[in-house]
Protein backbone atom coordinates (compact mmCIF):
# COMPACT_ATOMS: atom_id res chain seq x y z
CA UNK A 1 0.00 0.00 0.00
CA UNK A 2 1.78 3.29 -1.33
CA UNK A 3 1.86 6.16 1.50
CA UNK A 4 0.84 9.49 0.74
CA UNK A 5 1.17 12.75 2.88
CA UNK A 6 -2.07 15.03 3.40
CA UNK A 7 -0.22 18.17 4.53
CA UNK A 8 -2.65 21.56 5.85
CA UNK A 9 -1.44 25.04 6.93
CA UNK A 10 -2.11 27.64 9.32
CA UNK A 11 -5.87 27.74 10.75
CA UNK A 12 -7.08 24.40 9.01
CA UNK A 13 -7.14 22.52 11.66
CA UNK A 14 -10.50 25.24 12.79
CA UNK A 15 -12.45 23.90 10.21
CA UNK A 16 -15.83 23.94 10.98
CA UNK A 17 -15.75 26.82 13.16
CA UNK A 18 -13.67 28.75 10.71
CA UNK A 19 -15.87 30.85 7.87
CA UNK A 20 -18.46 28.06 7.62
CA UNK A 21 -19.66 30.21 5.09
CA UNK A 22 -16.36 29.52 2.81
CA UNK A 23 -15.27 26.18 4.78
CA UNK A 24 -18.22 24.35 5.25
CA UNK A 25 -19.59 22.98 8.68
CA UNK A 26 -17.41 19.56 8.42
CA UNK A 27 -14.41 19.42 11.13
CA UNK A 28 -11.10 18.98 10.74
CA UNK A 29 -11.50 15.42 12.31
CA UNK A 30 -14.33 15.26 9.63
CA UNK A 31 -11.21 15.80 7.15
CA UNK A 32 -8.95 13.05 8.29
CA UNK A 33 -11.64 10.45 8.44
CA UNK A 34 -12.54 11.23 4.57
CA UNK A 35 -9.07 10.94 3.32
CA UNK A 36 -8.34 7.95 5.87
CA UNK A 37 -11.53 6.05 4.01
CA UNK A 38 -10.81 7.79 0.44
CA UNK A 39 -7.42 6.87 0.41
CA UNK A 40 -8.01 2.93 1.53
CA UNK A 41 -10.70 2.52 -1.23
CA UNK A 42 -7.74 3.43 -3.56
CA UNK A 43 -5.17 1.28 -1.76
CA UNK A 44 -3.35 3.95 -0.30
CA UNK A 45 -2.30 4.84 3.00
CA UNK A 46 -3.32 8.83 3.86
CA UNK A 47 -1.03 10.09 6.65
CA UNK A 48 -3.20 13.60 7.25
CA UNK A 49 -1.44 16.36 9.16
CA UNK A 50 -1.94 19.78 10.27
CA UNK A 51 0.03 22.41 11.61
CA UNK A 52 0.33 26.34 11.69
CA UNK A 53 4.66 26.22 11.60
CA UNK A 54 6.19 27.16 8.60
CA UNK A 55 9.57 25.45 9.51
CA UNK A 56 7.47 22.07 10.84
CA UNK A 57 5.72 21.89 7.31
CA UNK A 58 9.15 22.08 5.54
CA UNK A 59 10.15 19.88 7.80
CA UNK A 60 7.58 17.12 6.02
CA UNK A 61 8.12 18.51 2.73
CA UNK A 62 11.69 17.28 3.11
CA UNK A 63 10.81 14.04 4.32
CA UNK A 64 8.38 13.53 1.93
CA UNK A 65 11.45 14.67 -0.78
CA UNK A 66 14.02 12.19 0.74
CA UNK A 67 11.37 9.36 0.80
CA UNK A 68 9.77 9.90 -2.08
CA UNK A 69 6.15 10.17 -0.94
CA UNK A 70 3.00 12.04 -3.14
CA UNK A 71 2.42 15.29 -1.33
CA UNK A 72 -1.78 16.55 -1.14
CA UNK A 73 -1.00 20.16 0.35
CA UNK A 74 -3.06 22.79 1.14
CA UNK A 75 -0.72 25.42 2.32
CA UNK A 76 -3.66 27.51 3.44
CA UNK A 77 -2.09 30.91 4.12
CA UNK A 78 1.10 29.89 3.32
CA UNK A 79 0.02 29.07 -0.43
CA UNK A 80 0.40 33.23 -1.11
CA UNK A 81 3.45 34.06 0.24
CA UNK A 82 6.18 30.90 1.56
CA UNK A 83 9.07 31.16 -0.38
CA UNK A 84 10.76 28.57 2.24
CA UNK A 85 7.92 26.06 1.15
CA UNK A 86 7.91 26.66 -2.58
CA UNK A 87 11.60 25.36 -2.34
CA UNK A 88 11.08 23.01 -0.41
CA UNK A 89 8.20 21.62 -2.73
CA UNK A 90 10.51 22.44 -5.42
CA UNK A 91 12.74 18.91 -4.22
CA UNK A 92 9.80 16.90 -4.64
CA UNK A 93 10.63 13.40 -5.69
CA UNK A 94 7.05 12.00 -6.01
CA UNK A 95 3.48 13.66 -7.52
CA UNK A 96 2.89 16.87 -5.81
CA UNK A 97 -1.35 17.55 -5.66
CA UNK A 98 -2.21 21.50 -4.37
CA UNK A 99 -6.03 21.30 -3.08
CA UNK A 100 -7.85 24.32 -2.00
CA UNK A 101 -11.11 23.85 -0.54
CA UNK A 102 -12.29 26.73 -1.80
CA UNK A 103 -11.88 28.74 -5.10
CA UNK A 104 -8.90 30.72 -4.11
CA UNK A 105 -9.68 32.98 -7.77
CA UNK A 106 -12.86 33.70 -6.73
CA UNK A 107 -11.87 34.60 -3.63
CA UNK A 108 -9.93 38.44 -2.38
CA UNK A 109 -7.37 39.59 -4.63
CA UNK A 110 -4.70 38.62 -2.33
CA UNK A 111 -5.72 35.08 -3.35
CA UNK A 112 -5.63 34.69 -6.31
CA UNK A 113 -1.23 34.02 -6.40
CA UNK A 114 -0.08 30.89 -5.35
CA UNK A 115 3.93 30.60 -5.45
CA UNK A 116 3.55 26.63 -5.05
CA UNK A 117 1.36 26.04 -8.00
CA UNK A 118 4.26 26.42 -10.50
CA UNK A 119 6.11 23.51 -8.64
CA UNK A 120 2.93 21.37 -8.42
CA UNK A 121 1.98 18.24 -10.53
CA UNK A 122 -1.79 20.31 -10.34
CA UNK A 123 -3.60 21.92 -8.52
CA UNK A 124 -7.80 21.35 -7.27
CA UNK A 125 -9.98 23.79 -5.53
CA UNK A 126 -13.49 24.83 -4.93
CA UNK A 127 -14.96 21.74 -4.30
CA UNK A 128 -15.30 21.66 -0.63
CA UNK A 129 -13.69 18.22 1.16
CA UNK A 130 -14.00 16.66 -2.14
CA UNK A 131 -11.07 18.73 -3.39
CA UNK A 132 -8.94 15.93 -1.15
CA UNK A 133 -10.83 13.02 -2.24
CA UNK A 134 -10.35 14.27 -6.38
CA UNK A 135 -6.71 14.29 -5.25
CA UNK A 136 -6.36 10.99 -3.84
CA UNK A 137 -7.50 10.04 -7.01
CA UNK A 138 -4.86 11.97 -9.17
CA UNK A 139 -2.05 10.71 -6.76
CA UNK A 140 -3.38 7.04 -7.07
CA UNK A 141 -3.89 7.30 -11.06
CA UNK A 142 0.01 9.14 -10.86
CA UNK A 143 1.40 6.02 -9.32
CA UNK A 144 -0.16 3.45 -11.52
CA UNK A 145 0.88 5.38 -14.84
CA UNK A 146 4.49 5.06 -13.19
CA UNK A 147 4.12 1.41 -12.61
CA UNK A 148 3.08 0.76 -16.12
Amino acid sequence: MNRVLVLNGPNLRRLGTREPDVYGAASFDDLVALCRDAARHLDLHAEVRQTDDEAEMVRWVHQAADERLPIIINPAAFTHYSYALRDALAQRTAPLIEVHISNPAAREEFRHTSVVAGVATGTIAGFGLMSYVLALQAVAELIAEKKV
